[in-house]
């Protein structure tokens, strides 16, 4: 159990990095270059993808001992799993809703972290020791 809780406070430590580091890399695209918030969202995306990957090997589950390359493998499919839902969402409410781009985004990738979790802890940076 105590193992679970600093794993799940290093998920949250990187997770809310990556997710600033989307949100901030959108809001910098829309408000400076006046880029799209969707296309926006796609940049903003790929770069927190780099800090989330890094973080969560090196931190959040490296005690799982995954081989990096297959690790980045499978947590770049679950986190494009979790882009798509965050990407088609995001386009949703940005034609149904009157909410801001920025707040509309933020609850979205607070939304998506509890999926890129589970996923990554039981898939994506499973060891090689481990089943599966």
């Amino acid at each position: 159990m105590k193992n679970t809780l600093k794993q799940l406070a290093c998920f949250i430590g990187v997770g809310c990095g990556a997710a600033a580091t989307h949100w901030l890399v959108v809001v910098a695209l829309v408000s400076t270059l006046h880029i799209a918030p969707l296309f926006a969202n796609v940049l903003g995306w790929l770069v927190a993808f780099v800090v989330s990957f890094t973080g969560h090997f090196q931190l959040t589950f490296r005690h799982q001992h995954a081989p990096m390359w297959r690790a980045a493998r499978r947590f770049f499919l679950v986190s494009a799993l979790g882009f798509a839902v965050n990407e088609v969402s995001y386009a949703l409410l940005l034609a149904t809703t009157t909410i801001r781009y920025d707040i509309l985004l933020g609850s979205i990738l607070i939304a998506i972290a509890v999926m890129t979790f589970i996923l990554g802890r039981f898939w994506a940076f499973r060891g090689a020791t481990q089943r599966g």
